[in-house]
């Protein structure tokens, strides 16, 4: 999906800004789309760009990709000048770690840069299917189609379980598999942090990942994850965004309506990859399978990860929120905010075959919002597609890659 927004956006005269967490194939996938790679975590090219980046840039075949800028962040003022000076299309690829979007470093490339955020695969993306975005198409009434043989609920842990990760999928070999995220789940604790300039506790940051991920697809407060990882509220607000900066967890905003009072404003934690989620947890098939509570975060955090991944890569992609009232009597798993063109809610459940009750959040919000309302769904483990209500239907999750 990446390689599809990112010829879409080369026709434009601003540089592409490839971005992800360590591993998710940035480079890779960006190599395909350049003439020339200039490597500037290799000390020696580095240098030359350091010294004079004008004249590096001026004299390169485009597409130029500038892989690992962030060792040389002056190459991104260079990028500006070229890019005002020459506005032909698609001249430059810019790719490495995540960074946040407040580093000054980012400053000069504003309105210069155009963002591709690379996520672990998606299961779709991991079996070559192509097709329409899945919100796009229950927002649109379009019918959704199910691969011919759809998993069981064991098959669904087996796919979240292996994650998203290239190299891990590769491994093949469950418990290669394992040992390449428990790798990756040490280095991203121990040296990551250092490619954006942080070099916290790495025992104190490991407890509070632990936390996070045991509390992923749900609404813990920072106080309740502070208290887990026995550090104070300083300490936790710089490792949340230091592992955002990484790529390796998201939050979904909580959904607002003026229609709607007493919403919690509380957001949704998520790992952005269920392997490296069970990593962090360190659960296996026969662990998730016996605990309720882990096999719902599972699922839920394996759907949503789905979802996040290809909407990111749409033209005109949808705000994903989540919606909890204030008494906890209604809470609705993710909402797609695609602003006048309508509101697709969804529930994620651990069952094969979910009831109107399941949906009854759904139903609730669906009369609530009136004609903002297109489209809801349960997306499950069973077998079936069925309608439950007016607009709202029964989906299985292997949905999302059909």
């Amino acid at each position: 999906m990446a390689d599809a927004r990112i010829e879409f956006l080369a026709e434009s005269p601003a540089a592409l800004f490839v971005t992800g967490a360590r591993a998710t194939g940035k480079t890779t996938t960006a190599r395909r789309h350049a003439a020339t790679v200039i490597q500037l975590d290799n000390a020696e090219e580095a240098a030359a760009v350091r010294a004079d980046p004008d004249a590096v840039l001026r004299d390169l075949e485009p597409p130029v990709l500038l892989d690992e800028w962030q060792f040389v962040p002056e190459v991104l003022s260079a990028v500006k000048r070229a890019v005002d000076t020459d506005r032909s299309p698609g001249r430059f690829i810019l790719s490495g770690s995540v960074r946040s979007g407040r580093d000054p470093a980012l400053w000069p490339g504003t309105g210069r840069l155009l963002g591709v955020t690379m996520h672990p695969m998606t299961v779709r993306e991991q079996l070559g299917t192509i097709g329409v975005e899945f919100l796009d198409l229950l927002r649109a009434g379009v019918d959704i189609r199910l691969p011919a043989d759809p998993p069981d609920l064991r098959g669904y842990v087996e796919l979240a379980l292996r994650g998203g990760f290239p190299e891990a999928i590769l491994e093949g070999e469950p418990a290669r598999r394992d040992a390449w995220l428990n790798g990756y789940l040490s280095h991203m604790l121990s040296r990551d942090p250092s490619t954006l300039g942080a070099s916290p506790d790495s025992a104190r940051l490991g407890r509070f990942f632990s936390a996070y991920a045991l509390n992923s697809a749900g609404l813990a407060t920072d106080a309740t994850l502070n208290s887990a990882a026995a550090i104070n509220h300083r300490t936790g607000t710089a490792y949340t965004q230091l592992l955002s900066d990484l790529g390796v967890i998201a939050e979904m905003p909580p959904w607002h309506s003026n229609r709607l009072a007493r919403l919690v404003k509380g957001r949704k934690r998520l790992v952005a990859d269920a392997g490296l989620w069970a990593a962090a947890v360190g659960v296996d098939i026969a662990t998730v399978m016996s605990s309720g509570d882990l096999l719902g975060r599972l699922l839920e955090t394996f759907a949503i990860n789905q979802l996040r991944a290809e909407t990111v890569l749409m033209t005109r992609s949808p705000q994903l929120c989540h919606l909890r009232a204030a008494d906890g009597r209604r809470e609705v798993d993710l909402i797609a905010d695609f602003g006048a063109r309508g509101i697709v809610a969804v529930e994620i459940k651990a069952t094969t075959a979910p009831d109107a009750d399941d949906a009854r959040h759904l139903t609730w919000l669906r009369d609530e919002l009136g004609p903002r309302f297109a489209a809801g769904a349960v997306l499950h483990v069973g077998r079936r597609k069925y309608r439950l209500s007016d607009q709202i239907d029964a989906i299985p999750i292997c949905a999302l890659w059909a």
